[in-house]
C-alpha cells in the first residue's frame, strides 16, 4: 500500500491555560490523505476546520500528536524544511485572495517564486503561462481593484500553482463569490484534482462539498463521518499523474535550497516601493516635500547656531580674553 502523503494520528489542538481558561480546538483527528484525492472537510463555524487546515499546512503545530507528511514526522523538521514545505508542496487559496493591493495580476502569481529563487525570466514565462490557462491572459497587469472576485480567485489559484502546488488548501473559495463566479472556481478545482493536484477544500456549504470525491464532517474538533470510511469505493483511486509521497519525501530530503533568492526578494522590495510610491504621487511629493523642509530646517538651525557662536567668540575676542 502506497505512503500517504498527509497522515494525522490522535492530533488535538488547545488553546489558553494557566491563567486564561483552556479551550480545546481539535479533540483527536485521525485522518489520511493520498495522492491524487479530492478531500472537502465540511463543518459549522467553530468546529475546528480552520485550526485543522493551518496544522495541514504547517502553518500551525498541534498541541499533541503526530503529523506524517509523506512518511516524515512534521515535529522534526527544522524552519527551513518547514518553508521548504509550505512554499513547494503547498498552494494556499483564501476566501479573502489576499492578492498585493499594488501589485498586477502577474506580479502576484510570481510572488512565490521570488522566494524560491526562480531566475526572472522563467518565473515570468510560467505566471503569464498560468494566467493564460485560467483564462486571464488579458487581465496579466491589471491590478487586483481591476479584477471582478472570480477573477481575483483565480489569480489566487495561480498563486498557489506557481511553485508546483502539489497540494491545494482552499479554504471556503467560494464564500466571497456569486453562484456564477464560485461555479468557476470549483470547477478550476475539479480541473486540478484530475490532473493529480491533492485538493483540500473546507467549506461550511454542502452544496460546494458534494463536488469532491471525498467529503470528511467534523464538529466539536472530532471528524464525526468520512466517505471513505463510510464507502471505501468512494476514495479515489491513484491518479497517473500525480505526485507520490516517496517523490516528496526525495525531494525534501535533497533540501531543494533556494540559490540567489535574497537578490530576487530585494530587488522586488525596491520595485516595489518604487511602485507603491509612483502609484501615489500626491502622496509621495507630499512627503518629499516634509523631508526636504525638515533637512533645510536642521541645516538652517546649524548655521544660525554656528553664526552665533563666532559671533561670540569675536566679542569675547575684543575684550582681549582667552
Amino acid at each position: 500500500m502506497q505512503t500517504p502523503l498527509i497522515d494525522l494520528q490522535d492530533i488535538r489542538k488547545s488553546y489558553g491555560g494557566g491563567d486564561s481558561p483552556q479551550v480545546h480546538v481539535l479533540r483527536g483527528i485521525d485522518l489520511s490523505i493520498h495522492a491524487g484525492e479530492f478531500v472537502a472537510i465540511v463543518g459549522a463555524s467553530g468546529s475546528g476546520k480552520s485550526t485543522l487546515m493551518n496544522i495541514l499546512g504547517c502553518l500551525d503545530r498541534p498541541t499533541s500528536g503526530e503529523y506524517r507528511f509523506a512518511g516524515e514526522n512534521v515535529a522534526g523538521l527544522d524552519s527551513d524544511e518547514l518553508a521548504w514545505l509550505r512554499r513547494e508542496a503547498f498552494g494556499f487559496v483564501f476566501q479573502g485572495y489576499h492578492l498585493i493591493p499594488s501589485g498586477s495580476a502577474q506580479e502576484n502569481v510570481e510572488m512565490p517564486a521570488i522566494y524560491a529563487g526562480t531566475p526572472a525570466a522563467e518565473r515570468h514565462a510560467r505566471a503569464a503561462a498560468l494566467l493564460d490557462r485560467l483564462g486571464l491572459a488579458s487581465r496579466t497587469g491589471n491590478r487586483p481593484h481591476q479584477l471582478s472576485g472570480g477573477q481575483q480567485q483565480r489569480v489566487s489559484i495561480a498563486r498557489a500553482l506557481m511553485n508546483g502546488g502539489h497540494i491545494i488548501l482552499a479554504d471556503e473559495p467560494t464564500g466571497a463569490l456569486d453562484s456564477h463566479s464560485g461555479a468557476e472556481v470549483m470547477t478550476l478545482l475539479d480541473e486540478l484534482a484530475s490532473q493529480g493536484h491533492v485538493v483540500i477544500l473546507i467549506t461550511h456549504d454542502r452544496e460546494v462539498a458534494a463536488r469532491a470525491k471525498r467529503i470528511i464532517e467534523i464538529r466539536d474538533g472530532l471528524i464525526i463521518s468520512d466517505s471513505a470510511h463510510d464507502n471505501p469505493d468512494v476514495q479515489t483511486s491513484a491518479n497517473p499523474g500525480a505526485l507520490q509521497a516517496v517523490d516528496l519525501r526525495k525531494r525534501l530530503s535533497e533540501g531543494a535550497e533556494a540559490t540567489g533568492a535574497w537578490k530576487g526578494e530585494l530587488v522586488d522590495a525596491v520595485h516595489a516601493a518604487w511602485r507603491v510610491m509612483w502609484i501615489n504621487k500626491f502622496r509621495t511629493a507630499l512627503t518629499l516635500l516634509g523631508i526636504i523642509i525638515g533637512v533645510a530646517s536642521v541645516v538652517v538651525m546649524l548655521a544660525v547656531g554656528e553664526g552665533s557662536k563666532r559671533q561670540v567668540m569675536a566679542q569675547m575676542g575684543a575684550f582681549g580674553s582667552n
